[in-house]
């Protein structure tokens, strides 16, 4: 009876020592990239939260100029708008024409010599493409000046008004919500589906100086609009934007102008998804009767 015990105990032992050995343990680590999507961006769940997602919300900023008073801005001459109460902590800046291109230079006077903010606007179509930002202005007063860089032939018409808790700012923070480091000297490109009518996007830094470059691509080297933007402490003054995307092919680029000591951190996301019904219109349908 024992000899049989000892027996089988030594088959079992010498069975566990022919187990085939397990592979590699995969590890858990990921890069820093993993949870940011390079492909191109087309999931409608993006910016469902925001207030211009399904395109239900694109009455927003059609409000905002409903509910202004516009001013013209001509070209080669200088507007300010003064903000002498300290709790205003941001400021909506639209700016647009009726077709022809718009240059703009935007700057944020805080003081006599002081220009913490500043900003270089040139859009392409400035009514396909209008131009909407919210910058900081904390410790008023703060004055923004615009002035239209253009010919006397381009003008362009400017509204500038507080942003209110639940205003642009908000809406953009609710849909941009990842964010990736750039480091200095480098650029990163977010890719868009036609279905996506308008981007959100956020730049800020840890309160280090912030120097971007943005451009909006349709096409190789086809710059549909740019802003080159300098922040004095970006967290202090962030920059939010809306910008609008119709048609096919848009590509966002964001570079970081600044020395490898300034990173700065974007986020950039869908704002407005729509149906596409721009895009098939606009003569990039193959075997498309013309």
């Amino acid at each position: 009876m024992k000899f049989t015990a000892a027996v089988a105990l030594a088959a079992l032992t010498g069975a566990n020592a022919f187990v085939a050995p397990q592979g590699p343990v995969a590890s858990s680590t990921q890069l820093a990239m993993s949870d940011i999507y390079t492909s191109v961006r087309d999931n409608v769940d993006v910016g469902v939260g925001g207030p211009l997602a399904g395109g239900a919300g694109g009455r927003d900023l059609a409000e905002i100029w409903d509910n202004s008073s516009p001013v013209i801005v001509q070209g080669g001459s200088l507007r300010t708008w003064s903000f002498a109460n300290p709790a205003i902590e941001s400021v909506q800046v639209l700016l647009k024409t009726e077709g022809r291109p718009l240059d703009a230079d935007v700057e944020l006077w805080q003081g006599p010599d002081n220009t913490p903010h500043k900003m270089r606007v040139y859009v392409e179509d400035g009514a396909l493409r209008t131009f909407n930002a919210v910058i900081g202005t904390p410790r008023g007063p703060n004055t923004v000046a615009i002035r239209n860089i253009g010919q006397l032939e381009f003008p362009l018409d400017a509204v500038v008004r507080p942003d209110r808790d639940d205003g642009l700012a908000a809406g953009i923070a609710s849909v941009a919500t990842r964010s990736e480091t750039i480091q200095g000297g480098a650029l990163r490109t977010y890719p868009f589906n036609p279905t996506v009518d308008s981007v959100a996007i956020i730049l800020k830094t840890d309160g280090r100086p912030l120097n971007a470059r943005i451009e909006l691509l349709q096409g190789p080297n086809n710059n549909k609009q740019v802003v080159e933007l300098y922040t004095e402490d970006g967290l202090d003054r962030p920059f939010f934007a809306i910008v609008e995307t119709p048609g096919s092919g848009n590509v966002v680029r964001v570079v970081n102008t600044a020395p490898v000591e300034f990173p700065l951190y974007a986020s950039v996301d869908a704002y407005r998804v729509g149906g596409g019904g721009d895009w098939a219109d606009d003569g990039l349908m193959i075997g498309r009767a013309f």
